[in-house]
C-alpha cells in the first residue's frame, strides 16, 4: 500500500527541486533549513560572493505556487536588506495526476508546477 505524503515530506520534495536548481545555476549552499516554516530554507552565495536568502514553499495544486504573502515578505526583504542578502523565491506546486483530490504518494508519479526562482526586490519603496 502507498503512504500519502505529509505535509513535511511534501515541502522536502520541493526543496530537493529547488536546490537542483540552484545548484545548476552555481550556487554555492552556506546552510540549509529544509524544517517548516522556518525561512529561508537556503542560503547561498554566487561567484561574487553576494548572498542570497531562498524561500521554498510547496503547495497542492490547483493553489498557485507563484503567490506568495507580500505583507509577511516585506518583513522577510528587511531582514534581508539588515543582512546585504538578497531574496529569491521558488514555489513548488505538487500534485496526483490521477484527480486534484487525491494524496501526492511516496511512491506513485506525481505532477509538478514549478516556473523557476523569482528574484523578489529588496529596495525600499
Amino acid at each position: 500500500m502507498s503512504k500519502a505524503l505529509s505535509e513535511q515530506e511534501l515541502h522536502n520534495l520541493a526543496m530537493n527541486h529547488v536546490g537542483k536548481d540552484l545548484e545548476k545555476r552555481g550556487f554555492e549552499f552556506i546552510a540549509v533549513n529544509s524544517q517548516l516554516k522556518k525561512h529561508p530554507q537556503f542560503v547561498c552565495i554566487d561567484k561574487n560572493k553576494q548572498y542570497y536568502f531562498v524561500i521554498v514553499k510547496a503547495v497542492v495544486l490547483p493553489d498557485n505556487p507563484n503567490n506568495y504573502d507580500i505583507v509577511w515578505m516585506e518583513t522577510f526583504k528587511k531582514h534581508a536588506r539588515e543582512k546585504d542578502a538578497k531574496v529569491l523565491y521558488a514555489g513548488v506546486g505538487l500534485g496526483n495526476p490521477n484527480g486534484e483530490q487525491l494524496p501526492i504518494y511516496l511512491d506513485k508519479d506525481y505532477l509538478l508546477e514549478y516556473n523557476g526562482i523569482q528574484v523578489v526586490e529588496t529596495n525600499l519603496n
